[in-house]
This record gives C-alpha cells, sequence and structure tokens, in this order.
C-alpha cells in the first residue's frame, strides 16, 4: 500500500484538471474548422496552476471577440435627409420632431425663415395693435439616423394630414415630404454658406448704389445753393440787368411718324387746292367772250 497523500494536495490537482478542461472546451470553440489545430488528438502539456488560470482569462477574453467582430461586420447606417416643401405658419422645429420621431431617430433639423419683407404681423386683442413680428418658415430638412426609416417616412406620410388628432392646428395641412437620393448635411451648409454670401453681396451693392445717389444729390443742392446766392449777390450790387439768365440750350430733334404723316397731308392737301385753283381760273378764262371775233362777225365794216 502507498503512503497517503495528504487532502489539500488532492483538492489542488482536482482544480488544476478542471482548469485543463475547461481551456481545452473554450479552444475548441475558439478555433475555425479546417485549422490545423482543429480537431488536434494531442494532449496538452501540464502546466502550473497559475499559468492555467491566465490561459483562462485570456481565453474567455478572446472568445468574445468574434461576436464584436460579428457586430462590426453588420451593414453600415447611413444618415438620410427628408425635404418639406411646404410648412405651415406657426410650425416649428420643436413640432417636426415631435411628429417625426415616432417613425425612428431624428438628428439635425433646419428650417429656412422667410425673408423679413415676407413676414406678416400677428394682431392680438380687440384694439388691433401688432405686438411683434410672426417669424414663419419656407422650407426645411430633416435628417434621419437611418435612411431606411427616411424613406419609409416620405412614403407612408407623403400626402396625408400633419396633425392626427381633431383639434390639431396641422390637421388640415398635408405632408410635403421627399428624399433627397444621396444629399448629405454638408451639401445643405454649402448652399446656406453661397446663400448668404449672395445675400451680403447683394445688400453691399445696394447700399453703395444708395450713397452714390445721395452724394449725387448733397452735390446737386450744393451746387444749387451757390448758383442762387451768387444771382443774389449780382441782384445785389449791380442791379436787375446784371443778372446772367442761364443759357437755354437748344436742340434740333429727329421729327416723329405722326408729325411727318401729318406734314405730308397738309402738302396734299395743298396741293390738291392749288390744282382746283387752275381749273377754276382756266374755265373762268375760257367762258369770257371773245370781243376781237364778236365785232368781225357783227361789225365788219368797223
Amino acid at each position: 500500500m502507498g503512503q497517503a497523500q495528504p487532502a489539500g494536495f488532492l483538492i489542488g490537482r482536482y482544480l488544476l484538471s478542471a482548469l485543463e478542461v475547461s481551456r481545452m472546451a473554450m479552444r475548441a470553440v475558439r478555433l475555425e474548422p479546417g485549422s490545423d489545430e482543429f480537431g488536434s488528438s494531442s494532449p496538452p502539456e501540464l502546466e502550473s496552476e497559475s499559468e492555467s488560470e491566465s490561459e483562462f482569462v485570456s481565453a474567455s477574453s478572446e472568445s468574445s471577440e468574434p461576436a464584436g467582430e460579428l457586430g462590426t461586420s453588420r451593414k453600415r447606417v447611413v444618415p438620410g435627409i427628408i425635404y418639406l416643401g411646404h410648412i405651415p405658419p406657426c410650425f416649428r422645429p420643436l413640432h417636426v420632431r415631435n411628429l417625426l420621431s415616432v417613425h425612428g431617430e431624428i438628428g439635425r433639423v433646419f428650417f429656412q425663415p422667410e425673408d423679413r419683407l415676407g413676414q406678416r404681423k400677428k394682431v392680438t386683442g380687440a384694439s388691433g395693435d401688432s405686438r411683434r413680428l410672426g417669424l414663419d418658415y419656407t422650407e426645411g430638412w430633416v435628417e434621419f439616423r437611418d435612411k431606411r426609416v427616411a424613406k419609409r417616412v416620405v412614403a407612408s406620410l407623403h400626402n396625408t394630414p400633419m396633425g392626427a388628432q381633431r383639434r390639431s392646428p396641422f390637421r388640415y395641412d398635408l405632408w410635403n415630404l421627399k428624399y433627397l437620393h444621396r444629399f448629405k448635411w454638408s451639401h445643405l451648409s454649402e448652399r446656406l454658406a453661397y446663400e448668404r454670401q449672395v445675400r451680403q453681396q447683394r445688400v453691399r451693392a445696394e447700399i453703395s448704389q444708395a450713397k452714390r445717389e445721395t452724394d449725387f444729390y448733397l452735390q446737386s443742392v450744393e451746387k444749387s445753393k451757390h448758383f442762387l446766392k451768387k444771382a443774389e449777390t449780382a441782384l445785389a450790387t449791380y442791379g436787375e440787368g446784371s443778372v446772367v439768365q442761364e443759357k437755354s440750350w437748344g436742340f434740333i430733334q429727329r421729327p416723329t411718324e405722326l408729325e411727318i404723316r401729318k406734314h405730308k397731308e397738309i402738302q396734299a392737301s395743298q396741293g390738291k387746292e392749288q390744282q382746283l385753283g387752275a381749273q377754276i381760273h382756266e374755265l373762268a378764262q375760257k367762258a369770257q367772250p371773245n370781243e376781237p371775233l364778236l365785232a368781225k362777225i357783227f361789225r365788219p365794216g368797223a
């Protein structure tokens, strides 16, 4: 009979064998079919208890890597942008976010405000006094985190009432939605920046034009004041005859078509009158009696 082994040694051997079995199981799960190590029947070498525990921890951490790789191998989510062509009065970005967020996750929202000249005054109270300017919007863009959700929202909500409830102020307004294919938010930012620059250039041009007109008007006023002052000084010093009258320029203008036509009609009428007078004179001369011929006939001896 052999010598009896202590209980602590048996417990350590049991724990070591359990760790080896778990390590082999995790290694079999981790290996892929077709690899050199998959299904190998050679028994692993015995190692110390500390090394087995470290390998067990590393195996458990490596076994979680395929799940992450599967998660990253999924199709990348691409955001989609929806264009709102009609925005009713008093409709704000918060409203569109509340109405469309039930269909999917919404990112950025931008509404284009109308021009300041187009802003309407909100009249409140019986007296009709205007308290503040009501800012309305003309168009808008909504970004969804997933373009598939954006396409589904456009297909299901286009030309449908905005407000589902009976007391909603937007119940009789319809959604005017359009999915912008291959449109990114950077394109919208570039467009807004371009429109801002164009608007600033137009404002600068209008300001410069107004400044030129103002300068010309002020120069004209100064010239007129100087001329009047000079005329008053000459009148007070030398009398009325000394005031030089302002030279008036005469221009010969080309006659118009109407004036040319009237002139031709007058010439034609004058020509007809002259021709008619000549005919009358000729007939009067023919109507006068030929006295010498009558004298020869009736008084031959005379």
